[in-house]
Formats: C-alpha cells, structure tokens, sequence
C-alpha cells in the first residue's frame, strides 16, 4: 500500500522544499509541481510534491488521519 500525504511548505530552494508535516522536517522535490509558494500544502509522496493541495482540504485529510492513529492505539 502507498500512502501520500499532505504536508505544508516552509522554505522553498529551487526545485526543493523544506515541509512540514506533524513537527516532522523533511526535503522534498518540487519537479513534479507548479507555481508552490511557502505556505502552500502539496501531497508528498517517496519525496516528490505531487500536487498543492487546497488548505481546507488538507487540514480534514490531516484530522483523518490523526483520527485513524487514535483508533489504532487504542485497539492496541
């Protein structure tokens, strides 16, 4: 299974950005993307942005997913 996430751009340097997911740092590529600006969110996945992704919409998929986390500790 691949997962995709989305992840907030903080510092971008050529094609490469500085995102944050989660207080997790990670340097991504750009190549795939368009027009990013810091602030954006972009769904990451094996180290490429490979779309922005609307603010809103990123902030339910983040929720979910945390949703999903609790679950699984707790059935733990």
């Amino acid at each position: 299974m691949c997962l995709a996430v989305p992840a907030e751009v903080i510092e971008i340097s050529g094609d490469t950005a500085l995102v944050n997911l989660g207080g997790i740092r990670k340097r991504i590529s750009l190549m795939l993307v368009d027009d990013v600006a810091v602030g954006d969110f972009v769904i990451v996945h094996v180290g490429f942005a490979l779309t922005r992704l609307d603010p809103e919409e990123a902030a339910e998929t983040l929720e979910l997913l945390r949703q999903g986390l609790a679950v699984e500790e707790a059935g733990a």
